[in-house]
């Protein structure tokens, strides 16, 4: 069991935590946290963020932290404590930094089936977490 474990997920895409929230809850010890995570990405070039109206990514920061506190209500049963984040750039790095600042001692998330072409070019946001992260990654397929 464990006292911290991260669970980044993408509200628009179920897959990121059907299966993987409750591989998560089953591994919180008694009296321990389930952190959350969302992550609004960057924009990038400061180019594009002229076509978009102004406080964009402010507004979108705040529109995570309310989805993800309703997510919470909702999915995660009271015997858990359940504390919800929301972090603001690339994927990875931001999970990998979220992890450290929360002091998680696991890391789980969902991952897709992989493919042996596209894992082989074109590394995911999972397997960059396994790679970097100093603490024990669970991958949920």
């Amino acid at each position: 069991m464990h006292e911290n474990v991260l669970l980044p997920i993408d509200l628009e895409h179920e897959a990121s935590w059907s299966k993987a929230l409750g591989e998560a809850q089953g591994l919180v010890a008694e009296g321990g946290t389930l952190h959350l995570l969302g992550i609004v990405p960057d924009i990038g070039s400061s180019m594009v963020a002229t076509f978009l109206p102004r406080g964009f990514e402010i507004k979108a920061l705040d529109n995570m932290k309310v989805a993800l506190d309703s997510f919470a209500a909702a999915q995660v049963g009271e015997k858990i404590r359940v504390v919800t984040h929301v972090g603001h750039g690339h994927i990875s790095e931001t999970i990998l930094k979220s992890a450290a600042e929360v002091g998680a001692d696991l890391i789980v998330m969902a991952s897709h089936k992989p493919d042996e072409l596209r894992s082989f070019l074109i590394s995911s946001q999972a397997n960059s977490v396994v790679r970097h992260s100093p603490v024990s990654v669970l991958i949920v397929r």
